[in-house]
């Protein structure tokens, strides 16, 4: 005859994923550690974003020419600068640093640039009181 240890083990062990994941996201939504590292991994894995989205950002302030010149290179540009940050962030995901947990680049993902309520502008390094 089998024991039903097995069973209530499976049980909690299943009760015990389902509210990880119930819980998980919460505490990600904020800046903490966790949103950190999924920054750092967003930015080491899709940095290729920042080209059509410098295209998207150069053309929503100044116009398709612009947009298709200036933001093709500049998103060239921030492929590094995104890919590196990402490094660091993952690296230092421990540690609040900068104080807060705060993004150093805006936006703060790389998929960012697509939203369309985002404001324009702030691309560079994290300026005080500066939201994407």
């Amino acid at each position: 005859m089998r024991s039903r240890k097995p069973a209530v083990r499976h049980v909690a062990c299943t009760a015990a994923l389902a509210l990880s994941f119930v819980l998980v996201p919460g505490l990600a939504g904020a800046q903490s550690a966790a949103r950190k590292v999924g920054r750092g991994l967003s930015g080491m894995t899709c940095g290729f974003l920042e080209v059509p989205g410098n295209i998207v950002e150069v053309t929503r302030e100044r116009g398709a020419g612009w947009g298709f010149t200036l933001g093709f290179v500049q998103g060239l540009g921030m492929i590094v600068v995104r890919e590196l940050v990402g490094v660091y962030e993952f690296v230092s995901s421990p540690f609040p640093l900068p104080s807060g947990f705060e993004p150093i680049i805006q936006p703060e993902f790389p998929w960012d640039y697509f939203n369309q309520s985002r404001s324009t502008g702030g691309k560079g390094p994290n300026k005080a009181g500066q939201r994407g």
